[in-house]
């Protein structure tokens, strides 16, 4: 292969990663199979063009680009609304800073067309950074790579072991730029403190971090009781006591006899056209004589995944005509939100609340002078949200918010959305205790679960006045224990001790003639379920 051949050979690999290729260029100048300059020039040339027909998407295509590829693979509706705003805030300099700052060089250079940033402006901040960037990449992979690269070509295997040196220097390198991009800036020390809380309190835990203990604890119930999915019988009117995918709608329609406890809802089938929901809704709200917000969710889906609060008839029509699956319409109770979780065994009279979340809705005040993003940086509790809260409020995240001005940064009662969740057992009085158990006893079959509860105000609760948004099955947490006060030893007893009761229900029931799912038909539903979910 001639010098132009390898030239064009590289130029071309950068359009598949700039990083990699020019990583794998310093390898091969190590080598002596190009020439050190040569290489950095291809490299050059090829991040050159395809930075430059990035920005030229941005600026002559607009935003429809992100919806064709190869774009919509390789960037984001919110990662373009970042850096336009980044853009916007800090001028063409970004252009250069984004070089450095992984995951921010392709929205950036696609945003700054869009924006119709001066094209001398952006060629001048891209060749000074490119000028920085690629001899450094290239000469650092050559250095770093020599000893390797003796060691390897000794044995058969060195071109594998060439590779993954590549591939390992590069996320390496990834790496060290995104910390020194947090630890460079007030605004990433933040962030970077943020995930540091995320990690030493346990209610920012992934579930699959939290929930080994538990899971070893659930085999231990399942060889006591000698049957793995004995807690499938727990709800005999729920399919697999609501163990996953359960519709909402039928469960509701199960607390029919108690309905004045149920907040008003509607079921929109995804089969049916656009011109047949918008009907059905519009039929709902003005039966129920609603107006909005209204809420709109997934009739089967799980913490709070695709709830949205509707505020416009126009938002109405745009959920109504890119649905996934069947929703609910649903209407939206103002007030206080609670979780309430309740449990009865077969041949008890009644049955017990074993658990009451206080679920609040946090919030920042303006000042006059910070941005909605920093106000939340620097709450030492928002930050480890932050991410979740940017989502939330995106069009004002940049925004100076006014001074006295509150800002509630959640308004779903979902803890992995932001909500911040108390042990509200304090909450609980006799009216309350009363009007649970009717509610309960009203559905025929149901023994074990959480609902979740909105009532104009705490007085209002404790009174029994209050609607229920959703019933939880088998799955449901006592979602108390996500309280900040409490250790992750307090959480693990209350998860226990609520497992044990949905095996020993189930146990009960199963003598009653309950059917008990077998760990197949589990897994069909859950794979049902998440590939329903993700199509």
């Amino acid at each position: 292969m001639n010098a132009l051949q390898q030239f064009i050979l590289i130029a071309l690999a950068t359009f598949v990663s700039e990083d990699l290729t020019t990583i794998h260029t310093g390898v091969l100048a190590r080598q002596g199979h190009i020439g050190f300059v040569t290489g950095t020039l291809a490299c050059f040339a090829g991040i050159f063009a395809g930075d430059v027909l990035l920005y030229l998407a941005g600026r002559l295509a607009g935003r429809a680009a992100l919806q064709r590829a190869p774009l919509k693979w390789l960037l984001t509706e919110a990662a373009v609304e970042r850096s336009s705003q980044w853009l916007q805030q800090r001028g063409a300099l970004v252009i250069l800073a984004s070089r450095f700052t992984p995951g921010m060089r392709l929205p950036t250079y696609f945003a700054a067309g869009l924006l119709r940033t001066s094209f001398k402006q952006f060629i001048g901040y891209f060749l000074l950074a490119s000028a920085l960037w690629t001899p450094l990449l290239v000469a650092l992979s050559a250095w770093l790579g020599g000893e390797l690269i003796q060691q390897s070509l000794a044995h058969a295997s060195g071109w594998l072991a060439l590779a993954i040196f590549a591939v390992s220097l590069w996320m390496l390198l990834r790496m060290a730029l995104r910390l020194a991009s947090y630890l460079t800036t007030q605004r990433g020390r933040r962030l970077w403190l943020g995930q540091w809380l995320c990690l030493t309190r346990w209610e920012f835990w992934p579930p699959y971090v939290f929930y080994p203990p538990v899971v070893v604890y659930l085999l231990w119930l399942a060889l006591k009781h000698r049957n793995l999915t004995l807690f499938t019988a727990a709800n005999p009117a729920m399919p697999a006591s609501g163990f996953v995918g359960e519709s909402k709608s039928e469960i509701l329609h199960g607390l029919r006899n108690a309905n004045e406890f149920i907040a008003r809802y509607s079921l929109i089938h995804a089969e049916s056209t656009h011109s047949e929901k918008l009907a059905r809704a519009n039929q709902f709200i003005a039966e129920q004589q609603l107006t909005f917000p209204i809420i709109f969710k997934p009739d089967a889906g799980q913490r709070g995944a695709g709830v949205r609060i509707l505020r416009s008839f126009d938002e109405l029509q745009f959920a109504l005509a890119e649905m996934n699956g069947a929703h609910l319409l649903q209407e939206y109770v103002a007030g206080c939100e609670f979780g309430v979780f309740y449990f009865r065994f077969p041949d008890a009279a009644r049955g017990r609340i074993f658990s009451i979340t206080e679920k609040r809705f946090p919030s920042v005040s303006g000042d006059g002078v910070n941005t909605l993003e920093q106000l939340v940086c620097r709450d030492e509790r928002a930050v480890c949200m932050a991410a979740t809260y940017a989502a939330n409020h995106r069009p004002r995240w940049q925004e100076i918010i006014p001074a006295n001005e509150s800002v509630t940064l959640a308004e779903l009662g979902s803890h992995c959305r932001g909500a911040i969740f108390w042990d509200g057992m304090q909450y609980l009085t006799p009216a309350l205790t009363e009007a649970i158990e009717r509610l309960s006893q009203s559905y025929e079959g149901f023994y074990f679960g959480r609902y979740d509860i909105r009532a104009a105000s705490t007085e209002a609760f404790q009174r029994g006045a209050f609607k229920v948004i959703e019933l939880n099955g088998v799955t449901a947490e006592a979602t108390h224990i996500y309280d900040p006060r409490y250790r992750v030893w307090q959480a693990y007893r209350v998860l226990f001790e609520q497992w044990r009761a949905a095996f020993a229900i189930g146990a009960a029931n199963q003598r009653r003639g309950a059917r008990v799912y077998e760990w197949r038909e589990l897994m069909t539903m859950a794979r049902e379920f998440y590939r329903g979910a993700a199509s």
